[in-house]
């Protein structure tokens, strides 16, 4: 476990805590409210990971795992998968999101896929700015801001990933890039109710390393503060920050108590039976 030290002074040189206050509840009571009042949330990104078969295990797991009827549970499978998937799903709480979508409603775009298919299929989720799609792909902060405010408007919910590397960890600028990110979204995206915000540090994902659950909490908390102030205290405070970066079923328990992780992305871990102790570990 790496303790992210480097995100705590950076946090206290970088923003001033925002205080949420009317005279008669403390912060610390207030935050506690805000975060009761947010559903729990489970992602399972499963990557380019999968067959019939396994998903087909995977969901009727799902289905006969009695899932909290209070927690809010997504999960991603490889795009040729999608309405297979969709279709096996029983548990209320259980939606199927794709991993990627595009900007436009149809046309010369080979390889791509467009909301309205996913529409067509019957999902109502998305993952969009994965640190995959951003470093591998070498997706811009703008493309990923015009894919989510297409998926949004075009009536697709979005899971919106933000995050930095290692090399952008150790400079200390983790919530100059979260920021940029989120800015580029903000910017063009007047209404966050169907965006749910998943900081995955990307030295964290499938490395084995996390940060602590009071990292976490910190820098979500840094987070949601900075929202504030560029989509507004009502939105930022009823938005949903994941933390996504190692989870599994044996440490989701230790973010238990932290108030501003609204719940989890989960890469390799969704992908087995540990998967549904993550999606009851708020229990």
């Amino acid at each position: 476990m790496v303790r992210a030290t480097d995100i705590l002074s950076m946090i206290s040189s970088h923003l001033s805590p925002v205080g949420i206050d009317d005279g008669k509840t403390s912060h610390s009571e207030q935050t506690l409210t805000n975060s009761q009042a947010r559903q729990f949330f489970v992602g399972g990104n499963f990557k380019m990971n999968g067959s019939k078969a396994s998903i087909k295990t995977i969901v009727e797991n799902l289905n006969s795992a009695d899932l909290p009827a209070n927690v809010q549970v997504v999960i991603a499978p490889p795009a040729p998968y999608l309405e297979y998937a969709n279709n096996l799903v029983a548990a209320p709480t259980l939606k199927v999101a794709a991993q990627n979508c595009f900007d436009k409603s149809s046309g010369a775009f080979t390889g791509e896929i467009s909301v309205e298919s996913l529409k067509d299929i019957g999902l109502e989720w998305v993952i969009t700015g994965h640190s995959e799609r951003r470093t591998i792909i070498k997706e811009s902060d703008e493309f990923i801001a015009s894919k989510t405010k297409f998926a949004i408007d075009n009536g697709v919910s979005v899971i919106l990933c933000i995050g930095e590397t290692y090399e952008e960890k150790q400079a200390g600028v983790t919530l100059d890039v979260c920021k940029r990110q989120l800015k580029a979204v903000s910017d063009i995206l007047p209404d966050w109710s169907k965006v749910v915000i998943a900081y995955e540090p990307v030295w964290a994902i499938g490395t084995g390393l996390a940060a602590t659950p009071q990292d976490a909490q910190d820098i979500h908390k840094s987070i949601r503060d900075y929202l504030v102030t560029s989509i507004g205290k009502d939105q930022a405070e009823a938005v949903r920050i994941l933390y996504g970066g190692s989870v599994n079923g044996k440490n989701a328990t230790e973010f238990k108590d932290k108030a501003d992780v609204d719940g989890f992305l989960v890469g390799g871990a969704s992908l087995k039976p540990e998967f549904v102790d993550i999606i009851k570990s708020r229990l």
